[in-house]
């Protein structure tokens, strides 16, 4: 019986034991350092959503410690080709892209696609806007609808990506949906968003294609007006800028971003990801970025965020030959 009895006990512990461990796991979940690489330079959409995740999950001490490194260059190409030539030495890396990273591998921007790299987790949508200086003659979309149909070489659209990437391709969307000519878009590509607005307040161009998150804060400083937005209904961050559905253009649009982790990088790992990227959500501090930016939620982890890859591949591409980008 005594033998039975402490037999019992033993294993009662140790379920105890175990059990406890468990928890504290499940508590800590935590990374101890991620270094965000950012293909583009300061100001853009990139760099805005990884400063903003490093900012919530250091804050709400999920990560130790974060990083971050700007590396601009071939449309994001360079950033790509770095990831994976360095993939051994950059197992701690979260490389932040979006949409572009499918626009541009189907036009052949670079060589690679996501299918080169590790997706982690899609983490946030930011539907597209139409911006203009303060002082803009252009009063409502309608009216720079209006000015592109009668002559589209009179509007000059800024972006922050290449020519044929995101921010024409939806500059090409919305002005067809209006009745215009899309493949005569005259797009001014810049490196990064920071420097497509630049080029809006310096009077290079007329109207800015960019990002909402992006245009809220010159908007509410009074530097520029925001024309409309391509969600299916007004952002709560922006409830005055109409969406181009309600002005009567048949034209919506919201571009992911999200992470990829080096090729070659273990299940394990790969999990912690996009598992720490989960458990932010339920943080007050990213409640505070995402407000902050006007953010929509979108969170796809592993296969769900590949097999959404796969999928936008194909309808971007369809997209991008009815325009007159792919042949």
């Amino acid at each position: 019986m005594l033998t039975q009895f402490i037999t019992r006990n033993r294993v009662t512990l140790l379920a105890t034991l175990m059990a406890s461990a468990m928890s504290i796991g499940s508590v800590q979940a935590k990374v101890d350092e991620i270094h965000f690489l950012v293909p583009g330079g300061a100001g853009g959409g990139w760099d805005s959503t990884a400063r903003g995740t490093g900012e919530a999950l250091s804050k709400s001490e999920l990560v130790d410690k974060v990083s971050y490194e700007n590396m601009s260059g071939g449309g994001g190409g360079k950033a790509i080709a770095y990831l994976i030539k360095t993939a051994e030495q950059s197992q701690d890396t979260l490389m932040v892209n979006s949409t572009p990273i499918v626009i541009r591998s189907l036009s052949k921007v670079f060589p690679q696609s996501f299918r080169d790299l590790t997706p982690v987790a899609a983490t946030i949508g930011d539907y597209a806007a139409f911006v203009v200086a303060k002082d803009s003659p252009y009063q409502s979309f309608n009216e720079l609808a209006e000015a592109y149909k009668k002559n589209p070489r009179s509007v000059s659209v800024a972006g922050g990506s290449s020519r044929g990437g995101m921010d024409h391709l939806v500059a090409a969307l919305a002005f067809k949906a209006a009745g215009g000519e899309p493949r005569r878009v005259k797009y001014l590509a810049y490196d990064a968003g920071g420097k497509a607005m630049a080029g809006l307040l310096s009077g290079e161009t007329q109207v800015l294609s960019t990002g909402l998150s992006e245009a809220l804060s010159l908007a509410e400083a009074g530097e520029v007006r925001i024309l409309a937005m391509t969600g299916e209904t007004r952002s709560s961050a922006a409830p005055n800028v109409p969406t181009l559905k309600e002005l009567g253009y048949d034209a919506s649009f919201v571009n992911w971003r999200g992470f990829f982790a080096a090729p070659g990088i273990s299940d394990e790992q790969a999990d912690e990801f996009a598992s720490v990227l989960e458990k932010m959500y339920q943080t007050n501090e990213w409640t505070t970025v995402r407000d902050r930016y006007g953010w929509t939620e979108i969170y796809k982890p592993r296969k769900e965020f590949e097999a959404f890859l796969q999928e936008q591949e194909k309808e971007m591409g369809n997209l991008m030959k009815e325009l007159g980008f792919l042949n």
